[in-house]
């Protein structure tokens, strides 16, 4: 049975886990090794690591942060934060993540994602894509943490980076991060409707019901969230968690 891939998305500041609202705000998580270990024994598809400081203080993720994932890490892992080269990305991916994800860099540099896939392959590549939704109704693309306001509208973007190489389109809602009130459907829907590569689902999430949505509904490929899988309870109670296999299946299993 085909199924959407599950993925944490894990925000760095600094040496640490943290976890953002509408990207502000950062609440320290933990000790990222440790998330891996726990992510580890409970089986995760996949995890990404994005490290939301880098580009404001000129720097990449922290390359050896990366190894040390990779020498724990039992499953496939994607790393974000500062990329703005091939050969960040080059030493990015010797050093053991499967995939880079890339955002900042991205506006008039169509040629990074371009001469990246053709050394690397498509599918190492993720475009990060970060969306506000206007006062009515249309979608803004945001970089630099949400900073800064890009000119073009989401549909010219995301067809842009498709062309040029990129292999998936992580779309990130700012208005529901960190919010657990479910994703933006109409968004998923707008950009795994207009690109042909895997659209992951990020933003919102606040239960697997809402990760079935993402896939039934928005046509979703993959569904991350980052809150539902370091909170537990009404309280926000530190805890990293990730469903089993089995409750997975059946949750996708069959349509509403």
């Amino acid at each position: 049975m085909f199924r959407p891939r599950i993925i944490p998305v894990l925000l760095l500041r600094g040496a640490g886990l943290v976890k953002t609202v509408r990207f502000s705000h950062p609440n320290y998580i933990g000790d990222p090794i440790n998330a891996v270990r726990l992510f580890n024994d409970m089986g995760a598809d996949e995890l990404v690591f994005l490290d939301i400081v880098a580009t404001q203080q000129g720097r990449t993720i922290d390359k050896e942060l990366v190894k040390k994932i990779g020498d724990e890490a039992f499953m496939p892992f994607s790393v974000g934060g500062g990329i703005v080269s091939v050969d960040q990305v080059r030493e990015l991916l010797a050093l053991g993540a499967e995939k880079v994800v890339i955002n900042s860099a991205v506006p008039g540099n169509m040629a990074l994602i371009e001469t990246a896939a053709k050394a690397f392959g498509s599918q190492s590549i993720i475009i990060s894509v970060d969306v506000r939704k206007k006062l009515f109704g249309s979608y803004e693309v945001l970089i630099n943490s949400g900073k800064k306001r890009e000119n073009e509208t989401l549909k010219e973007y995301i067809k842009k980076v498709e062309t040029a190489g990129a292999g998936e389109i992580l779309i990130n809602s700012i208005d529901r991060d960190g919010m657990m009130t479910g994703y933006d459907l109409e968004l998923i829907r707008e950009v795994s409707s207009s690109v042909r590569i895997p659209v992951i689902a990020c933003g919102g999430a606040g239960s697997l019901a809402d990760m079935k949505k993402a896939y039934f509904y928005g046509g979703a490929s993959a569904c991350a969230a980052g809150s539902l899988f370091v909170y537990h309870g009404a309280r926000k109670g530190i805890l990293i968690n990730y469903p089993e296999k089995p409750e997975i299946k059946k949750l996708f299993s069959n349509d509403f």
